[in-house]
């Protein structure tokens, strides 16, 4: 079955185990998840949204740039303040980047887990304040089925189409008026 979802070489990045080391601390991973989600960014910036100081999160961005995970948005900032952007627009994980990568991939996951309960917990809290319109258009479900490897990959195709279907978070297209940032 053809994936609709599939890694563009010019925008997207398939993990290596350079970027995979990067990615397996939490907070970088964290860091990378906010500039893709909400644009350029200084270190004070991030270091306000994930609660942690500045040197830290100048630190980690560093490191991301040096995996080339994140890079520097020259068209912003002056010699003080140094704005960074996400290097790549998604990151895949195909296969094991390597014969003994089992511990660094389990290190990776284990950060994408922490960075997705993070965001969680966010969209929890943000829940009472969401406009009335917003009751029946959210649910926070764990649907457990039995499926066999191809029924599940089956429905992970399907799954795709459904999203594919809808406004592409990076679309040139400008979000209706009400849009807001919706995570499946």
């Amino acid at each position: 079955m053809a994936r609709s979802f599939e890694p563009d070489p010019e925008r997207d990045l398939v993990l290596d185990t350079s970027a995979m080391k990067a990615l397996a601390h939490p907070l970088r991973m964290r860091l990378l998840s906010l500039l893709r989600a909400h644009g350029p960014a200084t270190a004070t910036q991030l270091a306000a949204r994930v609660g942690v100081n500045t040197g830290a999160t100048s630190y980690h961005l560093r490191q991301l740039a040096s995996a080339g995970l994140v890079v520097e948005d020259e068209g912003r900032g002056n010699a003080r303040d140094r704005w960074w952007k996400a290097a790549h627009r998604r990151t895949y994980l195909q296969g094991s980047p390597g014969p003994d990568s089992a511990e660094l991939e389990g290190a990776y996951l284990d950060a994408v887990a922490e960075v997705y309960a993070s965001n969680m917990r966010q969209a929890i809290a943000e829940l009472p304040t969401l406009p009335k319109a917003w009751d029946s258009a959210t649910t926070l479900s764990n649907y457990g089925l039995r499926l066999t490897a191809t029924e599940a990959a089956a429905l992970l195709e399907d799954l795709e189409a459904v999203i594919a279907g809808y406004r592409s978070a990076d679309s040139p297209d400008p979000a209706p008026r009400g849009a807001r940032r919706v995570t499946l």
